[in-house]
């Protein structure tokens, strides 16, 4: 496969996203997928993701980050896409 068939996507999730256990579900639900990148809280408490990997599988990790895990009440995803860049190899909690 050649390396312009991997994805990037940058997300900023709002909502009530921090202390629900967001970036710990959001990091496991990347491996699974075989994701690599990062998920950070922000000091105005939305939550920062980083993924690269295969776009089908991005494409359902921003539709996980849509719902959260069961406590996040997410109201919005703002996703910016671009081309990967192999930066990461695993994925990783910030």
């Amino acid at each position: 496969m050649a390396p312009s068939a991997t994805s990037r996507v940058h997300a900023i999730i709002t909502g009530r996203v921090q202390a629900v256990a967001y970036r710990w579900s959001c990091s496991a639900q990347a491996r699974k997928l075989g994701l690599a990148g990062w998920v950070r809280n922000l000091a105005d408490g939305r939550v920062e993701l980083l993924a690269e990997g295969d776009r089908t599988k991005l494409d359902a990790l921003v539709a996980w980050c849509q719902q959260g895990p069961p406590a996040a009440r997410v109201s919005k995803v703002v996703t910016d896409w671009d081309s990967g860049q192999n930066e990461f190899t695993e994925f990783n909690i910030r």
